[in-house]
């Protein structure tokens, strides 16, 4: 076999095709999801959700803990996203995309603050608490849960988040075993870098045509 062929993908030799597979889906409606969130489209949310459903059945089965946790929660912040982001702010308008203001600063803190407590508190009682793999483990999923939640809320903020928590993931994902999400975090970052821009002339567009009225 091809060293480096061997090197990137040489662990899936154990895995159960059916599982490949499902990782694969999973990845394919992942980049889905974040390329519609950097498009401003709502479906972000149901593709996002394919892709956390299958992926906190795989992560249980990998018994990696953190990581299922992501996915549970952003299933349950893209059935929220998806209301907000239809919710009428108007007649004709919806929740717009918006800066955080000082409450949701705060509530970004909180909610930061919280994760990494609760996921400390969930390895340790699966005494899983044991490599440096857990720390890395617990600031992703805490910068994640804070990036679901603005984006739930239409904040451009969150792209700062995705972006710091997703080049974190590269290098952690392939040093798991899970080449093919490695690439998909790698394709986040690149993503998000452009969402963020494309949200950013979005809004300063907004502002320019609110001070023009």
């Amino acid at each position: 076999m091809n060293p480096i062929f061997e090197f990137l993908f040489g662990q899936y030799k154990d895995y159960a095709s059916i599982d490949i597979a499902l990782e694969l889906i999973a990845v394919v409606f992942g980049f889905l999801s974040v390329w519609f969130s950097k498009q401003n489209k709502i479906w972000v949310f149901p593709t996002g959700m394919i892709s956390t459903a299958i992926f906190v059945y795989l992560l249980v089965k990998w018994e990696l803990l953190g990581d299922m946790m992501i996915n549970a929660y952003y299933f349950i912040m893209s059935v929220y996203g998806w209301y907000v982001w239809t919710r009428k702010v108007d007649a004709t308008h919806v929740t717009p995309i918006s800066k955080t203001t000082v409450n949701e600063k705060m509530m970004s803190v909180v909610i930061f603050l919280l994760t990494l407590g609760f996921v400390y508190v969930v390895y340790k009682s699966f005494d899983k608490w044991t490599s440096w793999v857990a720390y890395v483990d617990t600031l992703t999923t805490a910068l994640f849960f804070v990036g679901m939640w603005l984006m739930a809320r239409r904040k451009i903020e969150n792209w700062i988040l995705w972006i710091i928590g997703d080049i974190i993931s590269v290098p952690l994902y392939f040093y798991k075993g899970f080449t093919f999400t490695s690439f998909q975090y790698l394709g986040f970052t690149i993503i998000a870098i452009f969402g963020y821009i494309a949200w950013k002339k979005h809004l300063n567009k907004s502002l320019t045509l609110t001070q023009t009225v």
